[in-house]
């Protein structure tokens, strides 16, 4: 069972580059359980849903909305990962969605420059006090399709998003001059490795050319004095009952997606982002 605690060291380095990068966040044992389930859940594969990138490759994900009592859910409520998030944004913060990529090998396709606030705010979230954590499922690499990341990019504030070149993302013209100041991290995670990531920070992600998947769960939270001035299908604040850091083996590989509410594939035309 993992002991993670975030550091003041840790919070300012999140704080300066918009990212937070933790090598075995979830043990072996946590991680392949994880893999297990997800390997095997079909509710994945039946409700991903995606959008061709340049080349027409298809980036898939699936959605959903409140963490169950699955391993899913145990991941996003584990006291390891929800203490973190409300030290970096200093504030309780809830559940605000879930989200399994499934970038398959030689087929997962690119996501452009994007910042997750860039569709957020669209939903009625007035403030940037909002952030990611990936989860690696699969060893994340250049070659596969990791994220990269902008330093610093987060300080920029938001910038417009609109449809360029089939995709929702970022305005080219400010990502270009971004990506020619600012340096690009590229998030190489084994699996259990973590990457937290600001709601502004701009990332995107290649495609995977290579023979093997790359997989990650997403967990995104929003925080408590950031409620939503109006309802929309993602959730408006809801207290988060976290676990203990013994829950994710304790519930194992026996939970099930098909208890979540999942995104309709027919509902994906609304703004979605890979993390």
């Amino acid at each position: 069972m993992s002991a993670f605690r975030i550091s003041d060291d840790q919070v300012a380095q999140f704080q300066n580059d918009g990212y937070l990068r933790v090598p075995a966040m979830l043990d072996e044992e946590e991680t392949g359980l994880l893999v297990e389930t997800a390997r095997a859940d079909n509710g994945l594969r039946d409700y991903a849903f995606g959008v061709d990138d340049r080349e027409g490759n298809l980036a898939r994900l699936a959605l959903w909305y409140h963490p169950g009592e699955d391993i899913y859910g145990m991941v996003s409520r584990s006291e390891r990962i929800v203490d973190a998030m409300e030290k970096l944004l200093a504030d309780e913060v809830y559940h605000y969605h879930s989200k399994m990529i499934l970038k398959e090998a030689r087929v997962g396709g690119a996501w452009e420059w994007h910042q997750d606030y860039g569709y957020w705010y669209q939903l009625g979230c007035l403030f940037p006090h909002m952030a990611s954590v990936y989860i690696a499922l699969d060893p994340a690499t250049r070659e596969n399709g990791c994220l990269q990341l902008l330093t610093g990019s987060h300080k920029l504030g938001r910038i417009e998003h609109g449809q360029f070149g089939g995709q929702q993302c970022a305005d080219p013209e400010h990502t270009d001059a971004a990506a020619e100041c600012l340096e690009t991290y590229y998030g190489e995670l084994e699996p259990g490795d973590a990457l937290f990531f600001h709601a502004n920070t701009l990332h995107r992600s290649a495609a995977n050319h290579t023979d093997t998947p790359r997989w990650g769960l997403i967990c995104c939270y929003n925080t408590k004095r950031n409620d939503p001035f109006k309802d929309t299908h993602l959730p408006r604040y809801t207290p988060l009952q976290r676990v203990g850091d013994d829950a994710i083996k304790r519930v194992g590989a026996t939970g099930s997606a098909a208890e979540q509410r999942f995104m309709e594939p027919e509902a994906a035309t609304i703004p979605t982002d890979e993390g």
